[in-house]
Order: structure tokens, then C-alpha cells, then sequence
């Protein structure tokens, strides 16, 4: 029995950078050609000169959470997909409402690696606890399961004793769904005098894997694996064997940038997760999920070469009100590109005699009364909002993410 779902999985970084990045402009290409936001917002964008990670960062960001107002502008997917609607497979209402298309094809959302890192094989009997009314989840991962080869029992949500009664009678050997209902169904099992005890793996996604249930599964010896997706995206990266971190997917290439910007940070510092897919349906590019991770360094010891994230570490849209207006990340990152003197920055929002204050605190080698008034007035341009500026040590601002701090409670 194989390891690896296929070779692309292995391949070395330089020849998958090589074939990712060869292929690239032809999908720019086509974004342009069928895609009306990207044929807005490409327009002045030579495709053949995107031809690796330094000139896809020179690209505009398309954030997911700028969809709501997009698709409302210009129904039903803000013009970012390239294919009429009645040439999909189906089509999604996410809570927003934000609709998600689905194209045909095999595996349209890439979860079937996942899965496959997961245990899942030829044969297996899979319970889907994920939504199947509406929202994509369901069908995401059972079109994986079917390029894996899978059976799969469309379970969906609620229900628990019925849930429960399914797997005693059917016996699936395998659980998709959130983190927490396995839980549900299994306790639910107990308590009927089922037996539950078929299911040994389990898929999840869309939820918090708390310790709790993490112990509650290791105590029934149940093999549970992680994957990090959205509604929008599919499946973007999945946790394996090894336990180190989530392998991005193979057809995606993820950039981690600063919050508010489209900007690269270096490997290892947090940032907004960017994502570029290769689904000619709906060929988002540099979609900003508004997600923070980091990457890992080096390659997962389960032999998958591809970059690895830490995973879901928060959210980066930190826009805050201060004084009644608000204070986006992107202005923060603009003071920050005017003083090229500043690495890092993070403004703290707070309270001092019954008024919102905000001070910037840079990370910087040089300081001193002059330099931090000029900044002060760049942060009074940029937010329209008097704030204080202190000057830190460079590298002693948390690895978190963090832009702005509110910390007003």
C-alpha cells in the first residue's frame, strides 16, 4: 500500500516551483480572457512575466472578504468566475450569503489528498457529518472520497441518534465531518448500547480540534487528521502521518503576506494566508483568506515535499474603531513602507482617562525625537488619528500576526 496519493506529492520543490510557475501564465491568461474582475483588475498585467513567487507578489490581491460586496455589484460570483452558471456542477450559498461555484471534473476541490493522508482507501465505507443543504462542505469532501474510491454515506448534520444507529448498522470505517461531532456520535452510541466501534479514522475540518476531543479519540485509539480549506478555495492543506504541520496541496500555490498588504513575509513569521488555484471554473489569484498561519521550515518527515503551515492561528482582519473611525491593518503597513527605517510595527489601541489612545510600537535600529515625530505624522496622515510612537527592539514584537492590538477589552 502506497503512502503518497501520487508522485506529484514527492517531487522535488524546485521542479514543482518549475511546473507550477510554467503553467501560471497560461491561467492568468485565461482569468483575463473569461473572468471580468480579473480582466479589471489584470488589465495592466503582462501574464507571460509571472513567472515566479517574486512576480506573482507584484499581483493585486483579491480578498475573500470583499466577496459579499463583489457579488452583489455584479451577481452571482462578482465576476470571478470564467464559466456561465449553468455550466457548473453546483452552486453554494454560503452564510454572507456568498455563493461558491463547483465545477465538474474529478476531485474539484482537491480533498481527496487529504483524505488519503488520513487513511482513507479504495474501498472504505466513509461517513460524511459534513453539510450537504446549501453549503459546499458536503460535497467537497465527497468527491474526494469518490477519487479515492470510497463509498460514502451522506450523513450530513444533527440527528445524532440516527447518526449513531447508521454507523452501528452500516459500520463505516471512516468519519469526515467537524472536529467535535465524532465525539457527539460516538458518546451518543455509548449510550445507546451501540456498537460504534467501526469507525478508526476520521477527516476534519471547519472547526477548532480542541484537546479535549483530541484525548477522547487517542483513549478509543481513532487516527484523526486535520485539514485547512475554505468555501471558496477547497482544500489548501492537510495534515499527515508525521503530525508536523499541514503539507499545502498540490495545485495551489500559497503565499503567507502581511496583514493589509499583499506583501511576502519570510518563512517563519506570521501572516494572512494567499492563496493562487488552478480550478479554470473559478481561478482565484492571490485570494487573501483573511486567515493567519506561518510556514514551517524544511519538509515533512512523512516524505511530502511541498511547503508546510503551522496552521489556523487566528484571523488577520484586525480592523478596529478608534475615536469612531476606523483603523485598517493596510494603513498600519503604510506608515510602515513610508519609514523603510522601520522592520516591523504594531499599533496598540487602548484607554487613558475615559478616551481611546493608540501608540505605534516599531521595531527599529535607529530612533530618536525627530524620527519618531515624523512618523507621528505619516500615522496622523495615513489613519487621520493622533497616536504616540515607541521605538522596540528589532525582533521583539510578537510572532503572531498581530497589526493592531486592541486591547480595550
Amino acid at each position: 500500500m502506497t503512502d503518497f496519493y501520487d508522485d506529484l506529492e514527492t517531487r522535488s520543490s524546485d521542479r514543482r516551483e518549475a511546473e507550477q510557475f510554467a503553467a501560471l501564465p497560461a491561467h492568468l491568461h485565461h482569468a483575463k480572457d473569461n473572468a471580468p474582475h480579473f480582466r479589471q483588475l489584470l488589465a495592466d498585467i503582462d501574464p507571460a512575466a509571472i513567472h515566479d513567487r517574486a512576480s506573482l507578489a507584484t499581483l493585486p490581491v483579491t480578498r475573500k472578504a470583499d466577496l459579499i460586496a463583489l457579488q452583489q455589484a455584479t451577481p452571482p460570483f462578482g465576476g470571478l468566475a470564467a464559466v456561465e452558471i449553468g455550466r457548473l456542477a453546483r452552486v453554494f450559498a454560503s452564510p454572507g450569503p456568498i455563493h461558491d461555484p463547483e465545477p465538474h471534473g474529478v476531485d474539484p476541490w482537491r480533498s481527496a489528498r487529504a483524505l488519503f493522508a488520513a487513511g482513507f482507501r479504495a474501498g472504505d465505507l466513509a461517513h460524511n457529518c459534513f453539510a450537504y443543504h446549501l453549503t459546499p462542505a458536503g460535497s467537497m469532501f465527497e468527491t474526494g472520497a469518490h477519487a479515492v474510491g470510497c463509498a460514502v454515506i451522506p450523513a450530513g448534520t444533527g440527528n445524532t441518534e440516527m447518526q449513531a444507529q447508521v454507523v452501528a448498522s452500516l459500520k463505516p470505517r471512516g468519519y469526515i465531518g467537524t472536529p467535535d461531532f465524532l465525539k457527539i456520535i460516538l458518546e451518543k452510541g455509548d449510550a445507546l448500547g451501540l456498537d460504534v466501534s467501526s469507525i478508526r479514522i476520521a477527516a476534519v475540518s471547519g472547526g477548532p480540534y480542541l484537546p479535549d476531543a483530541r484525548a477522547f479519540y487517542e483513549a478509543r485509539g481513532l487516527e484523526v487528521y486535520q485539514s485547512y480549506g475554505t468555501a471558496d478555495l477547497g482544500i489548501v492543506a492537510y495534515e499527515t502521518a508525521a503530525r508536523s504541520g499541514l503539507v499545502v496541496n498540490e495545485g495551489c500555490i500559497v503565499e503567507i503576506v502581511r496583514p493589509g498588504t499583499g506583501d511576502p513575509v519570510p518563512d517563519g513569521e506570521v501572516g494572512e494566508v494567499v492563496v493562487t488555484i488552478f480550478n479554470p471554473a473559478y481561478p482565484l489569484i492571490r485570494f487573501a483568506t483573511g486567515d493567519l498561519s506561518a510556514v514551517l521550515p524544511g519538509t515533512s518527515p512523512c516524505g511530502r515535499t511541498n511547503m508546510r503551515l503551522k496552521g489556523w492561528m487566528g484571523r488577520a482582519d484586525q480592523t478596529t474603531k478608534v475615536k469612531g473611525m476606523f483603523v485598517h491593518p493596510g494603513q498600519v503597513a503604510e506608515v510602515l513602507r513610508r519609514h523603510p527605517q522601520l522592520s516591523r510595527g504594531r499599533l496598540v489601541v487602548g484607554r487613558q482617562d475615559a478616551s481611546d489612545i493608540m501608540t505605534l510600537r516599531c521595531e527599529a535600529e535607529e530612533s530618536g525625537d525627530d524620527f519618531a515625530a515624523a512618523i507621528r505624522e505619516t500615522l496622523a496622515a495615513v489613519t487621520k488619528l493622533k497616536g504616540a510612537v515607541e521605538f522596540v527592539t528589532p525582533g521583539s514584537l510578537p510572532n503572531d500576526g498581530k497589526v493592531i492590538d486592541d486591547t480595550r477589552g
